[in-house]
């Protein structure tokens, strides 16, 4: 089976397009203030038009409160909520039942521990999100360019869908993919020339090396 492809990120239409005419199969964008990458509810709306309806459109928020969900579901665009804060499993079961969305959530790595404590969530989010802890002066909790050890990964078996994150580019995906068997990954620093700066060339590249893999 191929491997699905989330471009995260995305904050521009030229870079919208350029990432669904190379098969994207999910749009990231990111409603998180401290992010390079944060996109108003306004310019989001904008960008998810741009996607057509068999492309996911996935809006990523930090610790999201009920009335910021609430105007992400009613005016973003979206169809996928991912959660990439702290969210306890009871918050991820609220939120997804309480809006109606399939619900991401995303699982900092590091240890063995942190894989085996990842499996609470099977249960209630539709997708889970491996990417790699960010370091303790992080700003913020993903997009950071780091990858984590992919062995982690080894023999474990989900009964939900998940997406692999965490210092991914072109150059190593294919190894990744042949590594951790991952169904779907995701990138977003990965195919930037800066923060927050999404290249064409690199989200091509990318999406071709995940099809070649």
């Amino acid at each position: 089976m191929d491997t699905r492809v989330k471009i995260c990120g995305l904050s521009e239409a030229q870079h919208v397009g350029v990432a669904v005419d190379a098969g994207a199969d999910l749009t990231g964008f990111v409603f998180f203030e401290r992010s390079p990458r944060y996109v108003t509810i306004e310019q989001a709306a904008a960008l998810t038009a741009r996607v057509p309806a068999n492309v996911r459109k996935v809006a990523l928020t930090v610790d999201a409160d009920d009335e910021l969900l609430s105007q992400i579901v009613s005016d973003a665009g979206v169809d996928t909520l991912q959660l990439h804060g702290h969210e306890t499993p009871a918050r991820v079961e609220s939120i997804r039942e309480k809006f109606g969305l399939d619900v991401i959530k995303v699982l900092p790595i590091a240890t063995k521990d942190d894989v085996a404590a990842a499996h609470a969530f099977e249960p209630i989010a539709d997708m889970l999100l491996f990417d790699a802890k960010p370091p303790k002066d992080a700003t913020r909790p993903g997009g950071n360019a780091l990858r984590f050890d992919w062995s982690l990964l080894t023999g474990e078996n989900w009964s939900v869908p998940w997406l692999l994150a965490g210092g991914l580019d072109a150059d190593n995906v294919g190894a990744a993919i042949k590594a951790t068997h991952a169904p779907m990954v995701d990138v977003s620093s990965g195919v930037e020339d800066a923060p927050g700066q999404k290249s064409i060339e690199k989200i091509q590249n990318f999406i071709a090396a995940v099809k070649q893999a």
